[in-house]
């Protein structure tokens, strides 16, 4: 069995308004027909459909203040309620307490401990590498994770040679901003269709998307409304590629913002877990699902790590 973690940075479950919520605004008619014909909002869950499951879950972990993305995305990996044993949400980066649960204790590290495989599908651009050599820039959570496993980062030649995809899944954002005009592009739905042929290659398969935090950040919603449109078109192209019965995937955030852009800051929504798959396997993945420390474990229950 294959497990493709599809993260979604800064992505809670908001309410069905549509001045503040991208998710209520925009049009996506493959997510929304997955759903029954609901949106991505807190009203639709619980959902159990004949191809995708959705769980509301909380981020917050009994922990006050707002979720951050440093200690939820180091729940998730590792199924440690960081927060509680720190007595703090920390982030965007991870401070030295946080890094220490990054180090061994991770779903990519049990994966490799297993004598599977692993990897993330991102490439990274050369002055990320030149960024971190120099100090000016530090690991987030996940890329700190799979580097202490021992996993390498993909890169630009990565990228070219087909082994990874743009943090946008299109490369639209290489050409546009990092001025590569002869970087791979792709339409949305051939984007989706070569994410579940790299996944397929591994055990353990993880996505990183981050811009939708960003969006949520700046408040931007014609930015937030094309961001997921051009997912649904992703996640079109990725599902009609992907074979349930190879396994699962997963679809999982760290904290809520981009639902709600009436606020800068972060939300205390719940987040949603979206499995898409096999029903029967779904059906045994999402048991005791409550919040984000339940992810790690039932991934390693599926992995068999």
């Amino acid at each position: 069995m294959k497990l493709l973690f599809l993260f979604l940075d800064g992505v809670g479950l908001g309410e069905n308004d549509a001045d503040k919520n991208p998710f209520a605004r925009a049009k996506t008619p493959s997510l929304n027909s997955l759903l029954g014909g609901k949106k991505l909002i807190q009203a639709t869950a619980p959902f159990e459909g004949e191809r995708a499951t959705l769980l509301s879950i909380d981020a917050a972990l009994g922990v006050n203040g707002l979720p951050q993305s440093a200690t939820g995305q180091a729940v998730l990996l590792t199924g440690i309620n960081i927060p509680a044993q720190l007595g703090y949400h920390y982030g965007p980066k991870p401070n030295p307490a946080v890094a220490q649960y990054l180090d061994g204790k991770t779903i990519f590290s049990k994966t490799v401990k297993a004598s599977k495989t692993a990897a993330l599908l991102n490439a990274y651009p050369p002055r990320y590498f030149d960024g971190i050599a120099s100090g000016k820039r530090l690991y987030s959570s996940i890329p700190l994770a799979l580097t202490n496993a021992g996993l390498p980062l993909f890169t630009q030649d990565d990228y070219y040679a087909g082994r990874a995809l743009s943090a946008d899944f299109t490369g639209k954002g290489w050409r546009e901003f990092m001025q590569t005009p002869d970087a791979p592009l792709f339409a949305p739905e051939e984007a989706g269709a070569k994410l579940a042929e790299l996944a397929q290659q591994y055990d353990l398969a993880f996505f990183e998307y981050w811009a939708s935090d960003y969006a949520g950040h700046k408040q931007d919603m014609a930015s937030a409304v094309s961001q997921l449109e051009n997912f649904d078109g992703v996640l079109k192209g990725l599902l009609e590629t992907w074979r349930a019965e190879d396994g699962i995937i997963l679809l999982a955030s760290d904290h809520g913002n981009m639902e709600d852009l009436s606020t800068r800051k972060h939300t205390s929504a719940k987040t949603p877990l979206l499995l898409f798959g096999d029903k029967t396997l779904r059906a045994e993945f999402q048991k005791g699902i409550t919040d984000l420390t339940s992810v790690a474990p039932a991934i390693s229950l599926f992995l068999e790590i």
